[in-house]
């Protein structure tokens, strides 16, 4: 079980006996309050450094790839690479759209 979940979700995910936090986000698209995003994902990727943290979407590959892209940028991975490693240690198919791509190589600019 899970500490923390980050849910990356187009409406509020069904109640969680951890702590949760959501973020508007459509499936194929971006999330909808970018800073409420790198709040989100600042706060999945301190966590994950002494809880066990979920994150999660529909599908697994578009919204948690993207998530997962920002969350290496975070530790350190190269943003223009972070999409790269991603697919090689997660899912070959991970962060599907161009403006996906483009928000993870973004975030790594902040």
């Amino acid at each position: 079980m899970p500490d923390f979940g980050l849910y990356l979700l187009g409406k509020p995910p069904a109640d969680m006996r951890w702590d949760t936090r959501w973020l508007r986000w459509p499936d194929f698209r971006l999330p909808a309050d970018e800073a409420d995003a790198r709040d989100a994902l600042r706060e999945a990727w301190t966590r994950a450094g002494y809880e066990r943290v979920e994150i999660a979407c529909d599908g697994g590959r578009g919204r948690t790839g993207t998530a997962l892209g920002c969350l290496a940028v975070l530790d350190g991975v190269p943003a223009r690479e972070a999409v790269t490693f991603v697919r090689k240690h997660y899912h070959p198919r991970a962060i599907e759209t161009p403006w996906q791509r483009r928000f993870v190589v973004r975030f790594g600019e902040e």
